[in-house]
């Protein structure tokens, strides 16, 4: 609740920003592709921890943990704020793609919860796996970033 109140928030504060400084959609889409290529980029060169390594248990539950660091940063990532911020500000006036992008937005932090409710179940079924997806999807994800960039680069060419 705390992760879906936070991205709310920042989706309206960060598209109102973005009107009031009058921002054109060409530079709006390079920031996104620069920002998706930065993430692919280090979820691609950044070494894998092991996944079934535990912390040690520690005392009794604070639910101030479930804002930060639970909500923010983990599950609201900064450039998890940035895409909804993008896609906010796209969507603009209309409704019908206000709501679509809301319905996505709670459609993966149903998900994230889901893969933290059977975390340990998955990683002891498809561990590795995950990882070996993960840099595949990395890859993809900084090629998908580039195409961004170039496709803005262009437009603002014109």
């Amino acid at each position: 609740m705390f992760s879906a109140a936070a991205l709310a928030i920042a989706g309206f504060l960060g598209r109102t920003m973005l009107e009031n400084l009058e921002i054109s959609l060409p530079v709006l889409a390079m920031t996104g592709g620069i920002i998706l290529f930065m993430v692919a980029l280090r979820t691609v060169l950044q070494p894998t921890a092991d996944p079934m390594i535990r912390p040690a248990e520690q005392g009794p539950i604070d639910l101030k943990f479930a804002l930060t660091p639970l909500a923010f940063p983990t599950i609201v990532t900064p450039y998890g704020i940035a895409a909804v911020i993008v896609f906010a500000t796209l969507a603009g006036d209309r409704q019908a793609e206000g709501v679509t992008v809301a319905a996505i937005v709670l459609l993966i932090l149903t998900l994230d919860w889901l893969a933290m409710m059977f975390a340990e179940s998955i990683l002891r079924w498809i561990g590795t796996s995950l990882q070996v997806l993960a840099v595949v999807l990395g890859v993809t994800q900084a090629a998908l970033g580039l195409q961004i960039i170039l496709h803005s680069l262009s437009m603002i060419a014109w």
